[in-house]
């Protein structure tokens, strides 16, 4: 009887846990709606932000590029890595900080390597190496424009006063619940696109081409920071969504096994017993 009051407890354990990531699952499908709907939004904007901005770049002088564009001899890197908070995820966190070290390891070995970390995972990750020079897990308490761009603003300040010679984020882009790419951009300096489509129309720009070049970069660098953030805020729960229904259906078929057993078990010691009532009895009447 004692195996079948541990089966009862193993089937109790697993009914519980099946309780907690069926919940985690209705709550990061929920959480997942509005972070979908919000990334959604946003691409075609940050889109026609970047090719705006492409199509001016491509017409102006060589003479006149901004100082976000200048290319250095590479020395200094540092690399953004975005990750979540929270774990239960699958390979969410652990393939971007595969991605960051294969980068560091691979692409920069003969440069100097720092981090910022964006989510509490990143932080952990690398925190061993004493070369994170910024954590801000915190931006996902409250993940609006504002705050990223404040981030973004100190990438920027950082590259111009040529604290880094290369600046790069590595985050996970949203393409389904069940999907996620690692995707790498380099943020600094900005690298014209090759094939770039000009625009040849007559169009008189006020105060001048250079001029809103320059202040479109600044918005266009918060923007795509910001869009890569969203990203992987998706991502996160997309990610966790599919861990958890995984998790569930792994918990319910454990629990089936178990009760399976159980029953099983169940059988065997009331046959047992059978067996011992009649073979007692057999024995009293001989």
């Amino acid at each position: 009887m004692a195996n079948l009051k541990e089966i009862r407890n193993r089937i109790s354990s697993v009914s519980s846990t099946m309780q907690i990531t069926s919940a985690m699952k209705m709550v990061s499908a929920a959480k997942l709606k509005k972070a979908q709907d919000a990334i959604t939004a946003m691409r075609p904007y940050a889109d026609k932000l970047t090719e705006l901005l492409q199509s001016l770049s491509a017409t102006l002088d060589a003479d006149s590029g901004s100082k976000f564009s200048t290319q250095r001899d590479v020395k200094k890197v540092l690399i953004v890595a975005i990750t979540s908070n929270r774990g239960l995820a699958g390979a969410f966190n652990s393939n971007i900080i595969k991605e960051v070290s294969r980068l560091a390891t691979e692409n920069y070995a003969n440069q100097e390597v720092s981090y910022i970390a964006i989510g509490k995972k990143a932080n952990d990750a690398f925190k061993k190496t004493n070369k994170v020079i910024a954590n801000h897990s915190g931006v996902f308490d409250d993940l609006t424009f504002d705050n990223v761009a404040t981030i973004a603003q100190d990438l920027m300040d950082r590259f111009v006063a040529g604290e880094f010679d290369k600046i790069e984020i590595v985050y996970n882009k949203f393409k389904n619940a069940a999907t996620q790419i690692v995707m790498t951009e380099q943020f600094l300096p900005i690298v014209p696109v090759e094939g770039a489509v000009v625009n040849n129309a007559d169009y008189i720009f006020e105060p001048g081409k250079a001029q809103i070049v320059e202040q479109l970069i600044p918005k266009s660098l918060k923007t795509q920071l910001y869009k890569g953030i969203r990203d992987s805020f998706a991502s996160e729960h997309g990610a966790r969504m599919t861990a958890m229904h995984k998790a569930t259906d792994n918990a319910t078929e454990l629990r089936d096994q178990l009760k399976l057993t159980y029953n099983k078990a169940r059988q065997a010691a009331i046959t047992n017993e059978i067996l011992e009532i009649v073979g007692g009895a057999e024995a009293l009447n001989n």
